[in-house]
């Protein structure tokens, strides 16, 4: 096998949550042309339906099931449907998440659970349905961010809990599953993508933040995606529990 073989995905599988706008369209379009037929799960229905003709104008099936990865039984549905109708699951991006700016002192119980639920617990139940179908060889990509290594000025201690929880659970998850189940299971932290949580951002807070990327921009889409590609390939064969900041050099300065 060649250097360029490794990292084929022709005929795969991959689930993408959180498929129904920014990274995760990103993720399943650039999955799409590595050769992967997409299960696509958001809440958003018919913002699903759109990431899946962007699919299938790359030539590859894709199914949509709306989920809310908040609910464990929703996301055992995802993976129900999926074996359904392709009879295997080879990949999970765990892209779905929310985000909240808050101070802490006013920050309710419900706003806090919130963001957990999803961002954290709904990457534990999506794992782990999918853990207890993936054969030998499957691979789970997790969404991390940098705000679960460091800081950036803003008061998420929700969002940043979670991310870091995030971490966590992939060097869990890949130790038990390593051996026994051959699953190898990473995270990717992304520094600034633009995505439906960087829109929300308050005029100028961007520009405020760009003298700590050492590259001196924001990333670009394609860059995390062909990352998770070679996360789930068998490039990236020998690597299992590492967290892969990719943010431009934010996690140095």
């Amino acid at each position: 096998m060649s250097v360029l073989d490794l990292f084929g995905l022709t005929g795969k599988v991959v689930i993408v949550t959180g498929a129904s706008s920014g990274l995760g369209v990103s993720f399943a379009k650039g999955f799409a042309e590595a050769g992967c037929d997409i299960v696509l799960a958001a809440r958003r229905a018919d913002r699903l339906a759109e990431t899946a003709a962007a699919v299938e104008a790359l030539g590859r099936k894709a199914l949509t099931v709306p989920a809310d990865v908040a609910d464990p039984d929703q996301c055992q549905a995802v993976v129900d449907a999926a074996m359904e109708t392709f009879g295997r699951v080879d990949v999970l991006i765990n892209n779905a998440g929310v985000g909240t700016a808050f101070p802490a002192t006013r920050e309710t119980p419900e706003q806090f659970r919130q963001v957990i639920d999803v961002n954290l617990n709904g990457s534990y139940w999506m794992a782990q349905a999918c853990g207890r179908v993936m054969q030998p060889g499957s691979a789970i990509v997790n969404i991390s961010s940098i705000l679960g290594i460091t800081t950036a000025g803003l008061p998420q201690a929700a969002y940043a809990a979670s991310k870091a929880g995030v971490i966590g659970l992939t060097r869990d998850l890949a130790q038990q599953w390593g051996s026994r189940k051959g699953i190898r299971v990473n995270a990717i932290a992304p520094g600034f993508f633009e995505s439906e949580m960087t829109d929300t951002y308050d005029e100028g807070y961007l520009d405020t933040q760009m003298p700590r990327v050492l590259l001196g921009r924001m990333g670009r889409g394609e860059e995390l995606t062909a990352t998770a590609i070679w996360l789930a390939s068998a490039a990236g064969g020998y690597v299992t529990g590492q967290t892969i900041p990719v943010d431009g050099g934010i996690t140095v300065t």
